[in-house]
């Protein structure tokens, strides 16, 4: 039954008109802040990108890190071990989860030669039967050189290329190193390390650090490794001189049979360092294998079904979540705004192409 009353409007009083604008002010205060656009000076993603494309150059549709990469495919078979650390339903018994990641190099340039940097990283996506997600990103180094953001840019920066020479100027890396003693432990490995022949013999860590959580909500904090099966030390071989030969490697191991790692999980002990990815933890920490990755097949990355997932790894199950370390919400706010820009380059690329394909061609006189 509709009430023939018409209905009278409320208005809002003039303390409420207040409250909605001041509501909407505090809003977009918050925003232009996240944006940068209150502190020209203040760190942001968007800074940050901007920084990698400067070092390397711009290559559109491509990540503007690790832009060089193949697509992999396989599943993660879990061990049940890590049931009672985590609820995450990926570590339950017997379970088994699909798995899509990537192998690629650091840097920008997806033309880069496999044996320009030493560094291999691994990515993966575990999509659970409950429709959640695990998203990692793991490299081979054992450290992270600094512990903040703020130092990655500055060190981005100071690895700048002197448009003179192209290359970074010897003064400000060496000046950039003294001023930042935490580098020291990254540096010792640089120093070592050597380009790897194969992705697949290569240890992937994660670096920073995460907390499980159990069914009780009890919390350990913990780091991860990929650790390879295969344990072959090759000469790159006939495809060493070649651009491109982690890749053909890769094709060519596959082609035997699937390969494995074993994803070992790293237990902190009290007083272990959770926000500072530049300092290893003991030896002597528990460990536990969790389970074991299985890689069965590869795909070009720009066709493959990696090439659309953004490996955020802040994108995490219940069950696992994001330690204190102030490198992962950079690392997050970073893989979207490259993953925008990418994005979009490839769809105004695709656009043209249809607009270009659609024109009617003039015949030839």
């Amino acid at each position: 039954m509709n009430d023939s009353k018409p209905r009278q409007r409320l208005q809002p009083h003039g303390g409420a008109w207040l409250l909605i604008f001041g509501s909407v002010g505090v809003l977009v205060l918050v925003f232009a802040y996240v944006a940068g656009w209150l502190s020209p000076s203040r760190l942001t993603a968007g800074r940050l990108v901007n920084q990698l494309q400067t070092n390397a150059g711009i290559f559109p549709g491509y990540r503007r890190n690790h832009a060089k990469g193949v697509c992999v495919v396989g599943y993660f078979q879990s061990s049940g071990r890590a049931g009672g650390l985590s609820r995450a339903q990926v570590f339950g018994p017997d379970e088994r989860t699909p798995v899509v990641g990537r192998f690629a190099l650091p840097g920008s340039n997806p033309y880069a030669p496999d044996s320009s940097v030493p560094i291999r990283s691994m990515a993966l996506r575990f999509a659970l039967r409950n429709g959640q997600q695990w998203r990692t990103g793991m490299n081979s180094m054992p450290v992270f050189a600094v512990a903040t953001p703020q130092a990655f840019y500055q060190q981005l920066q100071a690895q700048q290329p002197d448009p003179a020479t192209g290359k970074p100027d010897p003064a400000k890396v060496a000046a950039f190193f003294a001023a930042h003693p935490e580098t020291g432990a990254f540096m010792a490995w640089v120093k070592t390390a050597h380009p790897s022949a194969s992705y697949a013999t290569e240890r992937y860590n994660s670096i920073n650090a995460f907390e499980l959580v159990d069914a009780a909500g009890r919390r350990q904090a913990v780091r991860w490794s990929m650790v390879p099966v295969a344990s072959d030390v090759a000469p790159p071989g006939p495809g060493g001189a070649a651009a491109d030969y982690l890749q053909a490697d890769l094709l060519q191991r596959l082609q035997q049979g699937p390969l494995q790692w074993h994803l070992q999980l790293t237990l902190a002990q009290p007083g272990d360092p959770t926000a500072d990815a530049t300092r290893a933890w003991p030896d002597d920490r528990r460990q536990i294998d969790a389970g074991t990755l299985v890689i069965q097949a590869a795909a070009p990355q720009d066709s493959g079904p990696c090439r659309d997932i953004n490996y955020d790894p802040l994108v995490l199950p219940d069950g696992i979540e994001a330690s204190d370390d102030p490198l992962l919400p950079a690392r997050s706010a970073a893989y979207a705004s490259s993953y925008l820009r990418r994005t979009t380059e490839e769809a105004l690329g695709e656009a043209r192409r249809s607009s270009s394909a659609s024109k009617p061609q003039e015949s030839p006189r």
